[in-house]
């Protein structure tokens, strides 16, 4: 199951220049600070979609958390995401590619490469993912922060956003971390790498 920002169905996209003035930029490439930035572990926290299908989607979701890995040299993120789903955890590993001068990210699903525009805002601390506000029917923005709980400032940054790109905030759909049921697959898989790193396990002292 691919991250909400990946569900969008879209095609390369175009040079994006009939944003608001007030919007953020869509445009600015992404360099290996951006990406410094925005690896580690991450939470979707919402996005609003214009498309009913999309939004319809995207409600499944009751938490979502993942972890990205930079790998400059080959212009990839390894991508490790922990969803909860109608009740359910689901786990996927995969691999993002960064279009640099772009300032997008794009990963496949069911077959089709899939793109969101990275929006990074002066705040470290959260990052969204847009796709192309001229696209009025499929347009979106997804909404990630370093903690599953946001302040006020930083969801006016959002919600700001969602405007900005001709959104309504009735659109937004939200997700509930304390609904997450993937904490004992995240504990297996810590102590399985754990093990991998060590596979003789941990050694009495003086042996």
């Amino acid at each position: 199951m691919a991250l909400p920002w990946a569900l969008a169905v879209l095609s390369l996209l175009p040079l994006l220049n009939a944003q608001s003035s007030s919007c953020v930029n869509f445009t600015v490439p992404i360099t290996n600070a951006s990406l410094d930035q925005i690896s580690g572990k991450w939470f979707y926290i919402a996005s609003a979609y214009r498309s009913s299908e999309l939004k319809e989607w995207v409600s499944a979701y009751q938490s979502a958390y993942f972890y990205l890995y930079s790998n400059y040299t080959e212009d990839k993120m390894l991508m490790r995401e922990y969803s909860t789903i109608n009740h359910r955890c689901v786990y996927n590993s995969t691999y993002l590619n960064i279009q640099r001068e772009n300032g997008t990210l794009s990963g496949y699903d069911m077959g089709r490469e899939h793109f969101g525009i990275l929006i990074l805002t002066k705040d470290p601390s959260i990052f969204m993912l847009a796709f192309p506000p001229e696209d009025k029917q499929n347009m979106g923005l997804t909404f990630y922060a370093d903690k599953p709980v946001v302040t006020p400032e930083q969801m006016r940054q959002f919600h700001e956003q969602v405007t900005c790109m001709g959104m309504d905030k009735s659109e937004i759909v939200y997700v509930d971390e304390t609904k997450d049921q993937c904490g004992p697959l995240h504990k297996q898989h810590d102590e399985e790498r754990k093990k991998e790193k060590d596979p003789e396990g941990p050694k009495e002292r003086g042996k």
